[in-house]
């Protein structure tokens, strides 16, 4: 009892009855609203995998049944099996890549590094329907398979590297770039061979980077929908099961079921990416020296050799996208035609769909980063109570381990329910940006709690010392010297919202049909071309978004300066 009583008071120690009044409201309020975007729906997806079609309580029976059925059994091992086959291309892939870029000295690595991430401003579909065109019984190139179908594990895997590829590249790269160059200089003297320096330096050095890489590559895997929705054919994965069972078959307990199953591995890779950055070590320090590698030729070609089919493997599934895209009929007359961008002749959408994406995207960026910004901040630098403080940080750690489709069927259960107040957003824009928010909120918190790690607390102190209230702080101090990064989470938000796929595909209703939902219709639909459009499309507008993005970065760093605060 004494002890509460001193870490009350400690708690409220130089805080009016009316701050702390507020100041416990707010986390209160914090803690309420995470709970509903993220916790209570998973538990209404936990309860609902527990009951029957008449919502009774069945105890484990559904998960018997799921164990007990050799299709559902088969989908687990393709899924574990697939993921970690990809996982093996892409971390070798990404690291040769991220070696050549940062150990090498050839020609345009900044072209290298852009056109590496091209992937991430398109959906997950592009690919996979690209590779129909490359590799499909109409493929141009399908004799380069000798005989085999680019439907099932073949093009869930060509595809599913090319949209992970710049996820695992951005971490090596980041890891490869921070090299100490005293350790280089130290083999050099030591005469040390190229081999052995890379044994012993150079990888020792990044395998934090390549755990962490291969960990994010495995769960993108397994809880990718697209890709094998759209090209996998028969081999059925558990993120296409959940699908099946819900869309095909109204079968929502079993889709809750397979949706826990899923769940699993994500976890358990969750855990072991969490523990893997607690053990990471400091790898620069103050006195470090950056590596800058020399010119050697006969690296640098090899380099080039290396990164070249890598690069031209990825500009040839956009560049097939794009061209199918404007082709009148493909593969018999390759005239050019926007025929195929006439969206409203087509069944999926219609140009609606590209209108209600961006909408959705430009709500969930504005939406998205506010209220993200504000929690962050609040809980980093105003928040007094520790504990809530921890079930915040839980909260919004949380999202990252919950697979898009899970996190979407959770909501159907949580706001279709007739008792539930907030059931009138089933069904409307709300909830779509309400579930895309949830979805990417933990990326976004992270960067903010690092951003306000490297603020000096001294600028708090300086105004708590003239007795400037928190939320004053939040807007006249941290909010300028933040600008830059809340303009690249509001970016970040607005392209993922673009091109996501699994978190929406339960919510959307025939007045809020998205682009990305638009060509998995069209592609059920046999509109293949269309479908490669609209994908194409949505690329566009996320290339655009990017460029955008650098120049309002670049107003700010030259003219608006964001570190000059204005007077409190």
């Amino acid at each position: 009892m004494t002890t509460l009583t001193l870490n009350l008071r400690s708690w409220f120690n130089g805080l009016s009855e009316t701050d702390r009044t507020i100041r416990l409201f707010v986390q209160l309020g914090v803690i309420g609203a995470l709970s509903v975007a993220i916790l209570l729906p998973l538990f209404s997806l936990l309860s609902k995998s527990v009951e029957d079609s008449d919502g009774h309580f069945v105890g484990l029976d559904n998960f018997l049944t799921y164990f007990g059925s050799q299709g559902l059994q088969q989908s687990l091992s393709n899924s574990l099996f697939i993921s970690l086959v990809v996982t093996l291309i892409v971390v070798v892939c990404a690291f040769l890549y991220a070696y050549v870029l940062t150990h090498s000295r050839i020609p345009v690595k900044g072209l290298f590094r852009f056109l590496a991430m091209l992937p991430l401003l398109a959906p997950s579909l592009l690919p996979a329907i690209a590779l129909i065109y490359i590799f499909g019984k109409q493929g141009f190139l399908r004799e380069w398979l000798f005989g085999a179908e680019i439907y099932g594990p073949i093009g869930i895997v060509m595809g599913s590297v090319f949209w992970i590829f710049p996820h695992a590249f951005m971490i090596l790269y980041t890891a490869l770039r921070q090299n100490d160059a005293r350790l280089y200089e130290s083999a050099n003297a030591l005469k040390t061979s190229a081999f052995r320096t890379f044994m012993t330096v150079t990888l020792p050095n990044a395998r934090y980077g390549l755990i962490s890489a291969a960990l994010v590559s495995f769960t993108l895997m397994i809880t990718d929908f697209g890709v094998p929705k759209v090209i996998g054919g028969q081999y059925n994965v558990l993120a296409t099961d959940i699908y099946k069972q819900v869309i095909g078959q109204q079968n929502f307990q079993m889709g809750a079921v397979v949706s826990l199953v899923l769940l699993a591995p994500v976890l358990i890779t969750f855990v072991a990416q969490r523990y893997v950055e607690s053990k990471q070590k400091v790898t620069v320090t103050s006195s470090s020296k950056p590596y800058l590698p020399s010119k050697k030729l006969s690296r640098d070609l090899l380099g080039l050799l290396v990164c070249l089919p890598i690069l031209a493997s990825m500009l040839l599934v956009v560049g097939t996208a794009i061209y199918a895209s404007f082709v009148t009929y493909w593969p018999y007359n390759l005239s050019f035609s926007l025929n195929n961008y006439q969206f409203d002749l087509m069944d999926g959408g219609g140009w609606a769909s590209f209108g209600n994406s961006l909408q959705m995207a430009a709500w969930t960026a504005l939406f998205g980063t506010l209220l993200i910004w504000f929690v962050a901040y609040f809980n980093e630098r105003a928040a007094q109570n520790v504990f809530l403080k921890r079930i915040v940080h839980a909260l919004a750690i949380l999202p990252m381990a919950v697979p898009g489709m899970v996190l979407g069927l959770a909501y159907i259960f949580f706001f279709n329910q007739p008792n539930n107040p907030l059931n009138s957003v089933y069904g409307t824009m709300t909830i779509l940006v309400l579930c895309t928010v949830a979805h990417f909120y933990t990326v976004s918190h992270l960067t903010f709690l690092t951003a306000l790690k490297q603020l000096d607390k001294s600028f708090d102190e300086a105004a708590e010392s003239m007795k400037v209230g928190w939320f004053k702080r939040f807007i006249n101090v941290s909010t300028p010297l933040c600008l830059l990064t809340i303009v690249d989470v509001f970016f970040y938000m607005f392209i993922n919202a673009m091109t996501t796929v699994s978190a929406v595909v339960f919510l959307y209703s025939p007045n809020t049909i998205l682009a990305s939902i638009s060509v998995l219709n069209m592609d059920d639909a046999g509109d293949l071309a269309p479908a490669a459009a609209m994908a194409v499309l949505i690329m566009a507008a996320c290339a655009s978004a990017r460029l955008l993005h650098w120049l309002v970065t670049e107003l700010i760093s030259r003219y608006l300066q964001p570190w000059r605060i204005r007077a409190v």
